[in-house]
């Protein structure tokens, strides 16, 4: 990797890193950029990336434990069965993936990336802001969260894309607060990224000089995002990284992206 690259990738994952802790998307621009700009396969990316996503997870949690917004019971309880349901999805993803030629990943990646910015733009132009507060501790709210554990788990281990580029959007329709979404996609996150690197590490697809490179970036931005998140109105940022997230998923859907940019 040039300097000139190592710099850009640096870049990336620092913002990366600031996304996630404020709006819950963020380490899917590591994902794309390790798919598009450096010349690693589909399973080396998604593992890769994956292995990152554990330490931003861990920093996450505890910023947002530190915070109170996973100091309850309540948030304790639905955080565990949230990640929980995630850990199979993401070991099956992990393993579906070594399966897939890169022309395929770029198809499912863009489509991922799309639908997820189009489901934060339609979130914001409607107005999405539940009116009512889901009981996480109920029966029914645990059924919810054991169901969005599946439906992100799968991907986030197939593609790469951790969890809460997918869980936060999914949680704040359901009805939890944003900053509590966030928190607990946190946590959900390391189990996501916890297993997949493991499904991933069987077929020896996970550059681990490239993840700790990237790592340092990561947490920076995942540190400062926190403390941004506490003061900032997140509304403006996630629009614009909506349409940022629509334009890159019809770039890789239409083989804009291959691996290595060749």
């Amino acid at each position: 990797m040039s300097p000139e690259m190592a710099i850009l990738m640096f870049v990336i994952a620092l913002i990366g890193g600031f996304c996630i802790t404020t709006i819950g998307p963020g380490g899917i621009f590591v994902t794309i950029a390790l798919f598009a700009l450096l010349p690693l396969d589909p399973s080396t990316v998604a593992g890769t990336a994956s292995a990152t996503f554990i330490a931003t997870g861990i920093v996450g949690s505890l910023g947002y434990l530190r915070s109170g917004h996973l100091g309850t019971k309540e948030a304790m309880k639905g955080a565990f069965v949230l990640s929980i349901a995630s850990v199979i999805g993401a070991f099956v993803g992990s393993q579906i993936n070594t399966l897939l030629d890169a022309a395929t990943f770029a198809v499912l990646l863009g489509l991922f990336v799309f639908f997820t910015g189009l489901l934060i733009l339609y979130r914001q132009k409607n107005k999405l802001a539940p009116e009512k507060k889901l009981q996480m501790d109920t029966l029914k709210g645990m059924l919810y969260l054991g169901g969005v554990g599946i439906a992100v788990g799968l991907p986030g281990g197939l593609l790469g894309v951790g969890g809460p580029v997918l869980a936060v959007p999914i949680l704040v329709v359901l009805g939890v607060p944003m900053l509590l979404s966030v928190a607990l996609a946190q946590v959900q996150s390391i189990f996501i990224s916890g297993m997949a690197t493991a499904g991933y590490m069987i077929h020896d697809a996970v550059d681990w000089w490239l993840a700790l490179f990237l790592v340092v970036p990561l947490l920076i931005g995942t540190v400062g995002g926190w403390m941004a998140a506490q003061k900032i109105r997140a509304a403006r940022l996630q629009i614009f990284l909506a349409v940022v997230l629509v334009i890159l998923g019809v770039y890789l859907m239409a083989g804009g992206a291959t691996p290595g940019g060749a």
